[in-house]
């Protein structure tokens, strides 16, 4: 496999764990992440003696979601911003069709892109007291990388608008009892080994039967995509290109309330 900055893939028999491995920068999804992860998956998805993958994190919590300065890049050039774009339609798409199990393993808090992406998965395993959100709105932007697909095809539609558009967290306490996260550990170190047992069970499994069943159920994923995917990300495109973003990003520096012109 690649050499990789920002993921580590790991391979241990029929099971794979694809790790984001920054945890100095909160595993934060700038140029370097949005780079490596598709192509980190890319490897997994190619390797036929992989049967399950494992979606994982190091540090204290599991990513803190969009980079500031990327965010403040795509406001500046609009060709830096499509770019964005175009590598986030990738992503996303690689994960929601990806042809294998895959078992988010939530050991702390998650938001923005990086909850759109677990949130693709099969089993969401977290722990208690885990924060699970979509600050989009917070930052002045759309959430449009995947949250508008992922958060209504995972809960009711009036739960999903609920934190979607006040962007505030869901407890996986709470996404538990909605049916969003599939298993509740006991403990943040109980997470990662807990998503384990599960790929291992579902690697356990005739393969062909299962991968194909996954590539039926993706279809279900592609559908909601389709719907609404391209359009919720130009949106987000537009409202990336405010001075609304550059007055959070500031506001969110400054640890000040954000002064909107709705421009």
């Amino acid at each position: 496999m690649a050499r990789y900055q920002a993921v580590e893939p790991i391979r241990n028999g029929p099971v794979g764990e694809l790790r984001l491995c920054r945890p100095d920068v909160q595993n934060r999804f700038d140029d370097v992440l949005f780079g490596e992860l598709g192509d980190a998956l890319g490897e997994l998805a190619a390797d036929t003696e992989i049967r399950a993958v494992v979606l994982s994190a190091a540090g204290k919590h599991f990513s803190a979601g969009g980079d500031t300065e990327t965010m403040l890049a795509a406001n500046a050039d609009l060709q830096v911003l499509l770019a964005q774009v175009d590598d986030g339609r990738r992503l996303f798409r690689a994960f929601a069709d990806f042809p294998k199990p895959l078992i988010a393993a939530l050991h702390g808090h998650v938001f923005g892109v990086a909850t759109s992406l677990a949130l693709t998965a099969d089993a969401v395993v977290s722990a208690p007291g885990v924060r699970i959100s979509d600050p989009h709105v917070h930052l002045g932007l759309v959430a449009g990388d995947g949250g508008c697909v992922t958060w209504p095809a995972n809960l009711p539609l009036v739960r999903a608008k609920r934190h979607l558009l006040w962007g505030e967290p869901l407890l996986a306490e709470d996404a538990h009892r909605l049916g969003l996260v599939t298993e509740l550990a006991e403990s943040a170190e109980a997470v990662r080994p807990l998503a384990l047992e599960l790929a291992e069970r579902v690697a356990a499994l005739p393969p062909v039967a299962v991968q194909l069943t996954k590539r039926a159920l993706n279809k279900v994923l592609a559908a909601r995509a389709d719907e609404v995917f391209d359009t919720a990300f130009y949106l987000e495109a537009i409202s990336a290109s405010t001075a609304d973003l550059r007055e959070a990003v500031e506001a969110f520096t400054q640890k000040r309330p954000g002064v909107w012109s709705g421009r």
